[in-house]
């Protein structure tokens, strides 16, 4: 029901504990929550305004926090709780949130820089931008690398977790009513990359040049990563029981029970040509488990028992070695220590590490002086533009390579739902492109050397 004052005229009236009132040509609410006085300014409109009011009414009368309050919370608290929500609702990998953690250190940082206890509603995101672009950090985060500028895509980075961490912040009524999240406003998707990393992409003579500067070791690895566009995180996490050496296919799966997971989720198979099964054969001749890229000093039975065992084993390995960690540690274990216990069998059993990976293409890019090589992620980039060189059909691309379709229905759109790429179809294509570059091909078929589970 609404109740007038005639005493303040048609301008000012109530609807149950709000009062509504006219004040220089707008609308405005007051009321009381708890100890508070709360006056907002809600419109031009009068009945825009009496809506409003109406809501109010109904959330004070249930005793539920209104459309105008929000809870002050700290930076240092926004965090925290940004980061727990990802860990206990959303379930985010471990690797995502270690990237969340460290790209917020630097918002926690610049607001502790102010000497008292910053609120998430008073912080200057231009203020954080300026801090950043004169922030010298260490690439490789040890703290005795020299330090260099961030990089223009580490700033977009950061600025785009910081505007994931305030959406989060105004869900949760941190944020004053109707208040923009202060990230958005700076538009992020048209900021001009200058220093970015250049790519260096392969071509078929520096594909040759890279392979022959490669030593016995080496050699397999980075043929394998240059014909299957493969992420070298997921070649290190290849066991045998992955390969189909009769079809010529090697599986990309998600491995749980041993603390693995592809980056985007999605598992993939991948073709492979007749030269790379060869190899692969002799890679992992003698033996039918394990890791499939070893470590080139790792002694195998002689040194560890986890060498020899297939995925069930290594699984039941990693459930053992977790339960004995939390009893010595007598509470259940967090799932980075989790992560931690999986990473030690892998290393028991012998596999590489994706530094390791990054090392050697180093050292074969300098013997090859291809100084401009300077990541591995350099094969991904070139076989992807070599399917692209060879008009291989954008979507067996985008299988091929793992990647999630951008937006509902990809690029393709309804065509992407209806099309169901036959796996013979796949690999003929994809031979076809590979094929294209036959020099490396018949490179790796002369080396006849033996291995003995090295890389």
């Amino acid at each position: 029901m609404v109740k007038r004052r005639r005493s303040r005229g048609a301008s000012r009236f109530r609807i149950g504990r709000v009062s509504v009132f006219e004040h220089h040509g707008s609308w405005w609410v007051y009321y009381r929550e708890g100890d508070r006085k709360v006056r907002r300014r809600v419109g031009d409109n009068r009945a825009h305004a009496e809506q409003v009011a109406a809501e109010l009414n109904a959330q004070l009368s249930a005793a539920s926090p209104t459309m105008f309050s929000f809870t002050p919370v700290s930076v240092k608290q926004l965090r925290t709780d940004f980061l727990r929500h990802h860990e206990d609702v959303l379930r985010s990998s471990v690797h995502t949130i270690r990237r969340y953690e460290t790209a917020t250190q630097h918002l926690l940082d610049f607001a502790d820089s102010s000497g008292r206890e910053a609120m998430a509603h008073e912080l200057s995101v231009s203020g954080f931008v300026h801090y950043l672009r004169h922030l010298d950090v260490s690439p490789n985060g040890h703290p005795n690398t020299a330090k260099r500028r961030l990089r223009d895509k580490g700033v977009q980075y950061i600025l785009e977790v910081g505007r994931s961490l305030f959406a989060f912040a105004q869900r949760q009524r941190h944020l004053p009513p109707y208040a923009d999240n202060p990230f958005v406003g700076l538009r992020l998707d048209r900021m001009r990359i200058d220093d970015a990393k250049p790519i260096f992409v392969f071509d078929s003579a520096s594909e040759l040049r890279f392979l022959k500067a490669a030593d016995p070791q080496q050699l397999t690895l980075h043929f394998f990563l240059a014909k299957t566009g493969m992420r070298p995180g997921e070649a290190c996490h290849l066991l045998i029981e992955d390969l189909d050496f009769d079809c010529g296919w090697v599986r990309i799966r998600n491995k749980p029970e041993l603390g693995w997971w592809i980056k985007t989720g999605a598992e993939r198979s991948v073709p492979l040509v007749p030269e790379l099964v060869a190899v692969l054969r002799r890679l992992t001749l003698g033996r039918d488990s394990g890791p499939i890229f070893r470590r080139p000093k790792f002694i195998c039975a002689a040194s560890s028992q986890v060498a020899a065992m297939n995925r069930q084993q290594m699984g039941q390995a990693v459930r053992a070695r977790v339960a004995q960690v939390a009893a010595a540690k007598q509470r259940e274990l967090s799932r980075a220590e989790q992560l931690r216990v999986a990473q030690s069998i892998w290393r028991e059993a012998g596999a590489l590490d994706s530094d390791d990976v990054r090392r050697g293409f180093i050292r074969v890019a300098r013997r090859a002086e291809l100084s401009d090589a300077t990541c591995p992620k350099s094969w991904r980039h070139s076989f992807a533009t070599l399917l692209q060189d060879a008009n291989v059909d954008p979507l067996i691309r985008q299988i091929t390579m793992g990647h999630k379709p951008v937006g509902g229905n990809g690029a393709l759109g309804m065509t992407s739902v209806y099309t169901h790429t036959r796996p013979e179809t796949q690999a003929r294509e994809i031979e076809r492109a590979l094929r294209t570059w036959p020099r490396s091909l018949e490179f790796i078929l002369q080396q006849t050397q033996p291995t003995h589970g090295g890389v």
